[in-house]
């Protein structure tokens, strides 16, 4: 009897979401494998039973971990974003996001070195494609043809996973402060493309400097 009162008591308590959240908090600090029912309930300051209202087991919990993830990373994103009506300034709010997150960051790299696993695998791939996709449109957007869109976005992409990578394995060597205001401008001059002049007979293509030359 005890111990139902206990599970009654603990079920107002967290949400899925929140249980979610907190398993994504403990694959950023240590991986999937740090995902465990028991050490995550005293972090929470709940009972065991608060988790089983919500989930059947571990699986089920890393299961919607991912698919909290998967949204905030893709659709919750582009969302943030998307009322934007110039492209330029979409591409500077999309760099500010990604690098506005130590977390975040951290939280990718431990779910990229998990891809063995294939739930993971088949997240990780599917919110690169999204992310990726979405730059291809925000660089299409800023008049470059197809092809030159596909190098610009990939470029940018990359610089972004590296800069994550960076921030993890040598923190003490990654721009800080006033610092990091200076190190975004030159991303923002380096992964960005001016127009150079625009084609009278294909308005929508422009040349820039670099591309193509």
């Amino acid at each position: 009897m005890s111990g139902n009162n206990d599970e009654s008591a603990s079920r107002p308590n967290l949400t899925a979401e929140q249980w979610a959240q907190a398993a994504l908090d403990a694959m950023a600090l240590g991986g999937l494998e740090a995902v465990a029912v028991e050490p995550l309930a005293r972090r929470l300051g709940v009972t065991k039973g608060s988790f089983y209202w919500h989930f059947a087991n571990r699986d089920a919990l890393v299961h919607a971990a991912l698919h909290l993830w998967e949204k905030g990373e893709t659709d919750d994103m582009i969302a943030g974003v998307e009322e934007e009506p110039d492209p330029y300034e979409r591409i500077v709010k999309l760099f500010k996001r990604g690098n506005s997150s130590y977390r975040a960051g951290r939280l990718y790299l431990a779910l990229a070195a998990a891809s063995d696993d294939p739930r993971v695998a088949q997240v990780v791939k599917r919110v690169s494609a999204r992310r990726l996709a979405y730059l291809y449109k925000c660089y299409l957007a800023l008049g470059l043809s197809e092809r030159d869109a596909k190098l610009w976005s990939t470029f940018a992409y990359a610089t972004f996973i590296g800069n994550q990578q960076v921030h993890r394995d040598a923190p003490d060597e990654f721009p800080a402060g006033a610092e990091f205001r200076e190190y975004f401008k030159l991303m923002l001059r380096t992964l960005i493309p001016r127009p150079r002049s625009t084609d009278p007979d294909h308005p929508h293509v422009v040349h820039l400097h670099g591309v193509g030359e």
